[in-house]
């Protein structure tokens, strides 16, 4: 039942805003609001809808939790627009689309194809609604942290001297498909680029690429700078593992650090401080809390334990203003707990808290959970032991 009022939400806050319908294409969304990934257009009037399959139609039909007379098969975005202008109300010319998705050639497109019709974005609507988590997403977003889980005690059956990097990366990756790891992840950024995730050794550690805010590995060529490469992995190493799951649709992203044995005090002393940070964070969060405020309670904790100049650094003076990310259907949806975010964080949303410290002559840990937000106490969903591991 929650789902099939998904629709019905993004209605009322299309009559709220006085938009004429909405015309959404992208898959993430498609399937939010019908169940189905397949090749489609769901077309969102104030009082009715289509789901438009371009192509998959058997596989649509087995796919969806809507009616099932609520679906065409039309591939023509033309015939698609026949029907939307002749069922819009006179006075609702503004349309909703996925500004922050099409290219400039699907949106001109759609500009010839509804004459005289003002396009305003939706995807903050849509974003909006899908921070809170309904009970059944949440059950997903477990099912994908089983399988992250499964990566990391692939971590600690393979993790040893002479391993490389990238050998490393494909035992996480191997035990991640055999949990139900789907293969991809999703992330929405146009040209976005990377492997199937961080992971990154020695003094790899040190070297950040600019393709994701976090400890990024340098990757096998300059073609995608970012994830394991072919360092051999030495004793003494500090290795960490940042390989997200999509079991399902839904994301799991969780890091761990390891050592490839003992790691010194010096070392220990840092993970202890970070965890200390985390845990803050996690007990004194509350629903209503503003993601600026959470950014600003992780580095007056850092400062109170003489972390401030090693907490979310990258070296060279560089530090990052984003300890988090929200995460559901894609890797990094907001809420974003960052310097800049001050839009505050509900009950049933779940953000990955995303921590490091880097120091420049000791080395890099990093920790990253995923927490539930709840009224009662906020939840770990992510369920991999949260200590530094000695291998």
């Amino acid at each position: 039942m929650e789902q099939e009022k998904r629709i019905e939400i993004l209605q009322r806050q299309l009559a709220a805003q006085r938009l004429g319908g909405a015309l959404i294409g992208y898959s993430r969304n498609i399937l939010y609001f019908t169940g189905t990934a397949q090749p489609s257009y769901l077309v969102v009037l104030p009082d009715e809808y289509t789901l438009y399959v371009r192509s998959g139609l058997d596989f649509a039909l087995n796919d969806i939790f809507i009616p099932q007379e609520k679906v065409k098969e039309e591939r023509r975005l033309d015939k698609i627009s026949e029907f939307f202008l002749t069922r819009m109300e006179p006075s609702g010319g503004k349309i909703g689309v996925e500004l922050d998705i099409l290219t400039a050639e699907q949106f001109l497109n759609i500009k010839k194809l509804f004459p005289g019709c003002e396009f305003v974005n939706i995807s903050p609507l849509i974003l909006e609604q899908r921070k809170t988590k309904t009970p059944g997403e949440i059950e997903q977003l477990r099912n994908a942290c089983r399988a992250i889980h499964a990566g990391h005690e692939a971590v600690l059956s393979s993790l040893k001297e002479g391993i490389t990097e990238l050998e490393l990366a494909a035992a996480v990756e191997n035990a991640h498909r055999l949990a139900g790891h789907e293969g991809i992840f999703f992330i929405r950024q146009p040209d976005f680029f990377m492997s199937r995730g961080p992971i990154t050794s020695g003094p790899n550690l040190f070297k950040i690429s600019g393709v994701v805010y976090t400890i990024t590995g340098v990757g096998l060529s300059p073609a995608v700078p970012a994830g394991p490469s072919q360092r051999i992995i030495n004793a003494g190493d500090i290795v960490i593992v940042d390989i997200p799951t999509l079991v399902n649709g839904y994301h799991a992203d969780q890091t761990r650090t390891y050592c490839v044995g003992k790691a010194g005090k010096e070392i220990h002393s840092m993970y202890d401080d970070l965890q200390a940070i985390a845990d803050h964070l996690i007990a004194n969060i509350r629903p209503g809390t503003a993601c600026h405020d959470i950014y600003r309670m992780a580095v007056n904790k850092a400062d109170e334990l003489g972390r401030q100049d090693q907490f979310q650094h990258f070296g060279g003076g560089k530090r990052s203003r984003l300890i988090g990310h929200g995460i559901g259907l894609e890797l990094n949806e907001p809420p974003i707990p960052s310097e800049y975010d001050h839009s505050p964080v509900e009950e049933g949303y779940v953000i990955a808290l995303d921590l490091h410290m880097l120091d420049e002559g000791l080395g890099v840990v990093k920790l990253e959970d995923m927490i539930l937000i709840k009224r009662t106490g906020n939840e770990i969903l992510t369920t991999s032991p949260r200590k530094l591991f000695e291998v």
